[in-house]
């Protein structure tokens, strides 16, 4: 007979569907622990670098700037342009002659920015993931339950609505629960990525800044003498 009620659906399921359940289960909480982490970090991150954005905008001296933002540990245009000035400084005090290599700069530059972005992705592959196999882990379990269902009717001998649909309504839960697992992975995950993306823009912005700031020559390599040439 047909159990009325959560506790007691829940209660009629066969072994299989309670295990995907509980695996559906596990996803979704994980899933909503990363989207709320995920959501503090990317609000404090983006507040940081539109207070340093601002500095920069109305900054004279740039040694200045650098001591201001020691403070802005969340702002990753910020550690970018920490990170790129003490480059700078230990260069130009390496040659003594007050001139820093443009490429070590710039190579240095996308380091940073590289790391920053990496740091802003970590645990966002697990809402793809998520959002990717919770449907079919949902569907394994809906497949499972419409066997359990079918032998069901067979031993009872009857293929009425009133023995079918029990065992169908109970397997459908696990596609269900699937989808509500990966729907809020797939949402959240599309969100983030444009906010990394918009990241990205203004630590591209912030280099460029400094290279015409700083206005950083190449540095050539010193030619080769023909006689020295082997």
């Amino acid at each position: 007979m047909f159990q009325i009620g959560l506790t007691g659906l829940l209660g009629s399921l066969g072994a299989v569907s309670k295990v995907v359940l509980l695996l559906l289960f596990v996803f979704s909480v994980v899933c909503w622990a990363i989207i709320f982490l995920k959501w503090r970090a990317f609000s404090a991150a983006d507040r940081m670098d539109h207070q340093f954005m601002a500095l920069l905008a109305k900054a004279k001296d740039l040694d200045d700037l650098c001591r201001q933002v020691r403070r802005m540990e969340t702002s990753p245009a910020a550690i970018l342009f920490e990170g790129v000035m003490d480059r700078v400084a230990g260069l130009r005090g390496q040659d003594g002659a007050g001139v820093a290599d443009r490429q070590l700069v710039e190579r240095t530059a996308a380091h940073l920015s590289h790391s920053q972005l990496a740091r802003l992705e970590s645990y966002l592959p697990f809402l793809a993931t998520t959002g990717n196999i919770t449907p079919f882990i949902g569907l394994l379990g809906t497949v499972m339950g419409i066997i359990d269902a079918f032998r069901e009717i067979g031993a009872q001998g009857t293929a009425s609505i009133a023995a079918v649909a029990p065992g169908v309504a109970e397997a459908l839960i696990a596609t269900a629960a699937g989808l509500f697992a990966a729907i809020p992975a797939v949402i959240a995950y599309n969100y983030f990525l444009s906010r990394i993306r918009r990241t990205a823009f203004r630590l591209d912005t912030v280099t460029i800044e400094l290279m015409t700031s700083l206005s950083i020559p190449t540095i050539k390599a010193k030619p080769i003498p023909v006689g020295a040439q082997r």
